[in-house]
């Protein structure tokens, strides 16, 4: 089993890896980052130039945990909420984490009424324990 984190190239994500760092390693096992492109074919240069890697090596030390295992999955999905909840979804059934830590952000009213969000999808749909990380305000 493993600790999965839903990574993406925001602070709450930085939280999100922290805390699924600490998470694994109270557990004893492996964490595995999710990180969701919308093509594989043309995103995984981008994607490592991003330094997702490097972004997840960070925060291992932060946390005081760079020998924690680690491995980061890059699954293909798209740019709108509900192709990125199901790539996630998808990846979360094929790895079947024993948890799964996503961040979260503050929205608008506005937003919260029209648009839903990633996290409310996962939150609802996962078929794992999903433990939701904010960022303070």
């Amino acid at each position: 089993m493993s600790v999965a984190v839903a990574h993406h190239t925001r602070s709450s994500s930085a939280l999100a890896l922290a805390e699924g760092a600490r998470q694994a390693a109270y557990r004893g096992t492996d964490l595995v980052v999710i990180h969701v492109v919308e093509s594989l074919d043309q995103d995984i240069a981008e994607a490592n130039k991003a330094g997702i890697s490097d972004a997840v090596e960070a925060a291992l030390k932060a946390t005081s945990l760079p020998d924690l295992r680690c491995d980061v999955r890059l699954v293909a999905g798209g740019s709108e909420i509900s192709q990125v909840s199901e790539a996630l979804l998808g990846a979360v059934k094929e790895l079947e984490p024993e948890l799964l830590v996503i961040g979260a952000r503050r929205r608008s009213p506005m937003g919260k009424a029209f648009l839903g969000s990633v996290a409310q999808n996962i939150i609802l749909d996962a078929d794992v324990p999903v433990l939701v990380v904010k960022s303070p305000r």
